[in-house]
């Protein structure tokens, strides 16, 4: 049995069940992290020694790190489909994934942490306008990639789409000057078709507001 430890409102909580929901993958979610189970116990140290969520654990294998979680599992359950056995098929794709998870991932987390995170009266608009700066280029390198989609790979859904696409809620909903972007959108509105990414990606942050 597959244990998730990781609150649902975490993003990379978000990355790991939105693919263990299109890999129809048994699991237990365990509630850990911001005003959940403590995530600095001995216990939890010894499974991430970082302190934070998520963690995945399957038999004897023991994870940290959403996208190394992302890869195990596409490797271990994921057809040729979503997880091509050709490396180089599978490069480009993993290129996307890393670039997705991090460059753009990161830069859509600076306006979380804005808009969401820090308190009214602490925000500073000189850090909104610089985090926004920073992702509009990523958004329309990644509106490019899409093209005409309908994922990334072009016809198929592979595990790239789910590092891509597991902040796009975030992206849509969060207060700032969004670059209209219709390929972008259109890309948005398949994913919603997906029930396990509305279940596991589409999850409300309000309990975070103001945390920091």
């Amino acid at each position: 049995m597959i244990t998730v430890y990781g609150r649902r409102n975490s993003s990379s909580v978000q990355l790991v069940m939105w693919t263990i929901g299109e890999l129809a993958l048994k699991y237990e979610r365990l509630d850990y992290g911001h005003g959940q189970k403590s995530t600095r116990t001995d216990d939890y140290l010894v499974m991430n020694p970082m302190g934070r969520v998520p963690v995945l654990t399957d038999g004897p294998v023991v994870m940290f790190e959403s996208a190394a979680i992302l890869r195990y599992l596409g490797a271990a359950y994921g057809s040729e489909a979503f997880w091509p056995r050709d490396p180089a098929r599978r490069g480009p794709l993993d290129t996307w994934a890393e670039w997705c998870k991090n460059s753009f991932g990161e830069a859509v987390l600076e306006i979380f942490a804005y808009d969401v995170r820090l308190a009214p009266e602490t925000r500073d608009p000189a850090i909104l306008e610089r985090a926004t700066s920073k992702l509009i280029p990523l958004a329309r390198m990644l509106e490019d990639r899409i093209g005409r989609g309908p994922s990334i790979a072009g016809r198929e859904f592979t595990f790239a789409d789910i590092a891509c696409g597991h902040t796009l809620y975030r992206y849509f909903t969060l207060a700032w000057e969004r670059p209209r972007l219709p390929g972008l959108a259109a890309y948005y509105e398949r994913l919603q078709d997906r029930p396990v990414y509305r279940e596991h990606a589409m999850v409300s942050y309000e309990d975070l507001r103001g945390s920091y």
